[in-house]
């Protein structure tokens, strides 16, 4: 069915340049897209769901609760508080179980490359050395393999711990933090366990009382943060290399008119790192040649794009909501899929093209697509078999569409290891200039913008959430889909420093970092939980997450994960505010997420949808903090001379330090 987009009709919520050019050509006139199928919907979301209040977890429903009404209570007598509550935590353990199944996945291959069954290698020495101690793993006469194994195995193990003590990750956490775990009986023990007893506990019949319930949701969330999803990040940074700054591209202009365009799409580091690897093959390159091809052009999608973006410079093509437009370009000859946020959609937009789309996980299969399974211990094997097919389809290219225009720089690659640098310089690497410059009121504060982006939104809210913060110097780390929407409107370049705050920018333009931080795909939200640990370590701003000028969002949220990640950040003493969340159809419930929760934990959830005020509540809540702080009046500069900086002992210089190359 041929679509009518005259001068990009039914566009009007898109604000992105290169999904609109996309859509109003010739050639994507027979592709339906998400915008489409909201756009025809003719009907909103459905007000029970929505609100949290509908009830399938037995076979005497479906149940639609309605708060206050003594006869709009479930069938076996379940209150809306409750009924929520359940939704919510299995949200909760649903986004934690695909970060978790994820990272034991990472954690497999991490232990068969330390066994040389990879073609990957222990890169980062420095940070196994680090893990080691953590794992409490003796080092002393070992080469780097025998420890990456020791710690890869006690880290496996913690994915199925059945004893009642607490994964090990946890002990990275501040020091008050953990005692306050331990006081709720929220402490996680084994990684896997806390899923199981969420999905027991929300079965029919078992757990009835919402702040309860809430309980065994927070430690299911703790666990897949200071768990599984930083185990993920910190074992796939040692075996590909902890992110640095590094220069690249994204948007649909990377992809390339003469050259195989095979696209990433998913989540898990091996297969991407594989692909990488394999497009560099001698025999690979011959066969594309010979194809008329100059070469292979990988690109990103979504957070698989985030890790190769970050660590070898590899372009993103595209977030979660232009998968579809990636492929109405018709210039891509594959589109590599693994696992987690694929649209079963691309399959039927694919049709209209030369393109295969190619899944490559025995979890993750879908009708119309090409399977061609990633065998780990085959790994470059599997990659070549993939590219090979890829390459098979470059001559069948028809028409096509490539943006040439929509092509923005960007800066990324920044770890907790990478911002301990930039700001102390290589010999004095530290957090205290972070500190002092939030002390001194240059940096007002800090602002994490996480996670998806969404059809139901408009697609520049992230933009304008960001944009509001800088402009009132508030330093914005970002993660996934937003930080690649937040690349392709320019702002993860130095160069935007000049639309920040006087106070920022004076930051950003001295150490030559752009006002909003790339931080990594989303699981690596566990580098932000490091990098507020480390500010409260290094002293200046309290002693707990919770006393941080510290904020964070995912403003378009679209996946489960997003909201196991928003729980562990609430867990963790953190401000967390979303424009929608699925609790609002029971008063108690609502009220205890939205204002209980900080009297339990020091972080708490806000809810609103208008982008702008989001922005506003969070620049209010950072100025909450620093006024409890006692930091809330500008504070006179001081020059410090020799004699002062050397007072300061090992932390770094009092302003701003210096910073290392850039890639």
């Amino acid at each position: 069915m041929a679509i009518s987009r005259t001068g990009c009709e039914g566009c009007n919520d898109i604000t992105c340049t290169s999904t609109k050019e996309v859509l109003s050509q010739d050639s994507a006139k027979n592709v339906i897209t998400a915008y489409d199928r909201v756009k025809s919907r003719g009907m909103s979301a459905c007000l029970f769901g929505s609100s949290g209040t509908c009830c399938r977890n037995c076979n005497m429903g479906p149940c639609q609760i309605i708060d206050g009404v003594d006869e709009m209570i479930g069938i076996c007598g379940a209150t809306a508080d409750t009924v929520a509550a359940r939704n919510y935590a299995r949200t909760i353990a649903a986004g934690s179980a695909a970060h978790t199944d994820h990272a034991r996945e990472m954690v497999k291959g991490f232990i068969a490359t330390a066994k040389g069954e990879t073609p990957h290698e222990i890169k980062d020495v420095d940070k196994l050395m680090e893990l080691a101690e953590v794992f409490e793993v003796d080092t002393k006469g070992k080469d780097k393999n025998e420890i990456a194994l020791e710690v890869g195995e006690l880290a496996l193990a913690d994915f199925g711990k059945q004893d009642d003590k607490p994964v090990t990750m946890l002990k990275r956490a501040p020091k008050k933090r953990q005692e306050l775990w331990e006081r709720l009986g929220v402490e996680p023990r084994g990684i896997d366990r806390e899923v199981v007893e969420v999905l027991h506990r929300t079965h029919m019949g078992v757990d009835q009382e919402y702040k309860n319930i809430m309980l065994q949701g927070s430690r299911c969330a703790i666990g897949d943060g200071w768990g599984s999803s930083m185990l993920s990040t910190e074992l796939t940074d040692i075996m590909f290399g902890t992110p640095v700054p590094i220069r690249a591209i994204v948007d649909l202009g990377v992809l390339r008119t003469d050259q195989v365009n095979v696209t990433v799409h998913g989540h898990e580091p091996l297969l991407a790192e594989s692909l990488c690897l394999a497009a560099q093959d001698e025999e690979i390159l011959a066969l594309a040649k010979k194809a008329g091809a100059t070469g292979i052009n990988l690109a990103g999608v979504c957070c698989t794009g985030n890790e190769i973006l970050m660590r070898r410079g590899i372009p993103v093509a595209a977030g979660f909501i232009q998968q579809e437009m990636a492929l109405a370009t018709g210039a891509i000859e594959a589109m590599v899929v693994d696992v987690q946020c694929i649209m079963q959609s691309v399959a039927e937009v694919a049709k209209s093209f030369h393109t295969d789309i190619i899944t490559t996980n025995y979890r993750a299969k879908m009708t119309g697509a090409v399977h061609i399974q990633f065998e780990e211990e085959d790994a470059l094997g599997s990659a070549k078999e993939i590219l090979k097919k890829a390459i098979s389809n470059y001559k069948k290219r028809g028409d096509f569409y490539i943006p040439q225009e929509s092509k923005s720089d960007v800066v990324v690659g920044f770890s907790h290891e990478t911002i301990n640098y930039m700001l102390g310089g290589r010999f004095r690497g530290s957090y205290r200039p972070l500190n002092d410059n939030i002390i001194n009121g240059r940096i007002r504060g800090v602002a994490a913008i996480v996670g998806c982006d969404n059809f139901k939104m408009s697609d520049n809210h992230h933009e304008i959430v960001a944009r509001e913060l800088i402009k009132n110097d508030i330093l914005v780390l970002a993660t996934g889909c937003a930080a690649t929407a937040l690349g392709r409107v320019g702002l993860l370049r130095p160069e935007a420093a000049k639309e920040a705050g006087p106070g920022l920018a004076e930051v950003c333009e001295t150490v030559g970092m752009p006002p909003v931080l790339h931080c990594g795909s989303c699981v690596d939200n566990s580098r932000l939980l490091i990098a507020a640990t480390a500010m409260v370590k290094e002293g200046g701003l309290g002693d707990d997450i919770s006393d941080l000028p510290l904020a964070g969002t995912a403003t378009s949220w679209m996946s489960e994960k997003a909201v196991a990640i928003g729980q562990y950040f609430v867990s963790s003493g953190v401000f967390v505010i979303f424009q929608n969340l699925p609790v609002t159809g029971a008063k108690k419930f609502n009220k205890f997420m939205t204002e209980g929760m900080e009297e339990i934990y020091g972080g708490v959830w806000a809810i609103e949808e208008d982008p702008l005020k989001l922005a506003q509540k969070m620049i209010a809540h950072i100025d909450k903090k620093r006024a409890a702080l006692g930091i809330d009046k500008k504070r006179e500069r001081v020059l410090f001379d020799m004699a002062m900086r050397r007072d300061l002992g090992g932390g770094g210089l009092q302003d701003v330090g210096c910073t290392g190359p850039v890639k």
